[in-house]
């Protein structure tokens, strides 16, 4: 079987809700020389972008989304180890991650973490529904140190934390020692730049890509 006929067995088992299925087909991956940043971005992220895409059009419900999520977890399980051994370099600086207050939409928010993760940073996750104060609080521990906050929010009403998020910083007097990157379904670049925040990413892989521009 050719990478691609595994990438997509990735995503149709997430699709289907197929948590042994997920499994396996994150083991056959591995053992077919898939990198696991591949098997991860091109096969279980697609596959979570198509389920999140029927669940917006009411094609699935909560139930389908919590068993796509098991599933994907599920490969996570197998691949993450072998994403963390391919490490591009280390000492990026520090990615505190974390998903907004009253948001608790965490499957975007553990894949953006994980990429970070093999990309160097030091992860700091604060969770789901995190408020802004905790995220304040965090990043003051670090000052003098290189930090990106990371945070995201599916919903229009959690999204507006982003802007408190970037006034509070200021607030503290440690805006321009932390960058910014805010994403989620409904942030734009035009919302980023509203804010003031930095950057924001189309997907976890972009995300990882961009956090180490900004951080260079």
């Amino acid at each position: 079987m050719g990478k691609q006929e595994i990438l997509d067995k990735l995503r149709d088992t997430i699709v289907k809700q197929d948590i042994n299925g997920c499994v396996a087909a994150a083991k056959e991956a591995l053992a077919a020389g898939v990198p696991a940043f591949d098997a991860i971005n091109d096969g279980l992220a697609v596959g979570m972008n198509i389920v999140g895409e029927k669940f917006e059009k009411a094609e699935i419900y909560l139930p389908q989304i919590m068993m796509s999520a098991k599933a994907m977890n599920g490969a996570m399980e197998v691949l993450t180890p072998e994403l963390q051994k391919d490490t591009k370099g280390a000492g990026k600086g520090t990615a505190i991650t974390f998903v907004q207050e009253g948001d608790i939409h965490d499957i975007g928010h553990r894949l953006v973490s994980t990429m970070l993760g093999a990309s160097g940073f030091t992860i700091i996750d604060l969770g789901v529904d995190v408020p802004n104060e905790k995220v304040i609080e965090e990043a003051a521990k670090l000052k003098g140190e290189k930090v990106i906050l990371v945070g995201s929010a599916l919903m229009t009403t959690s999204m507006l934390g982003q802007r408190d998020v970037v006034t509070l910083l200021k607030e503290a007097g440690i805006r321009d020692n932390v960058k910014c990157m805010f994403g989620g379904a409904p942030v734009t670049k035009g919302w980023i730049e509203e804010i003031g925040a930095d950057a924001t990413a189309e997907n976890a892989a972009e995300a990882a890509r961009v956090a180490l521009d900004l951080m260079k």
